[in-house]
């Protein structure tokens, strides 16, 4: 699937870390991430992906409980964010990444994200993880991800 991005609705991925820092109100990024999270979700341009939401279930239920996953869950089926499935062009994509940056220490899950917003050209992410920092991308890979808040 082909995202079309223009300036005016530029889309945007949301990270497992992002997430994480809006559940859990004791994480040090949490009010940064809700005060984002709520200026940004009403304008209907966050993304997420499958693997993005089971990393980040496992998470907050393993750290917080999983009564907090299943709020999570449940607030996504109901702001209805849209949930984009990864395809295996891009776990082929990922497994070049992970080749390319050994010296990194990128997760599957941050790979995988990375293969397929290069290939849906989506460069903007709700994140704290440095790692979208680090990738780069396009040709010679002079292109980064720009990280936000």
């Amino acid at each position: 699937m082909l995202i079309w991005v223009t300036p005016s609705s530029v889309i945007m991925l949301v990270d497992t870390g992002a997430w994480y820092a809006i559940a859990d109100d004791s994480d040090r990024h949490h009010e940064e991430a809700r005060r984002f999270y709520l200026a940004r979700a009403p304008e209907g341009r966050l993304r997420t992906t499958d693997l993005i939401v089971a990393e980040s279930v496992a998470l907050i239920s393993s750290h917080l409980s999983r009564a907090a996953a299943l709020t999570f869950w449940e607030t996504l089926r109901v702001t209805r964010t849209p949930i984009l499935t990864l395809e295996a062009v891009d776990l082929e994509a990922a497994w070049h990444i992970a080749q390319a940056f050994s010296d990194q220490a990128f997760s599957f899950v941050d790979c995988t994200t990375f293969a397929w917003m290069e290939r849906v050209g989506i460069h903007d992410a709700f994140a704290f993880d440095s790692h979208f920092l680090v990738y780069r991308f396009g040709p010679g890979r002079q292109r980064a991800f720009r990280r936000f808040p």
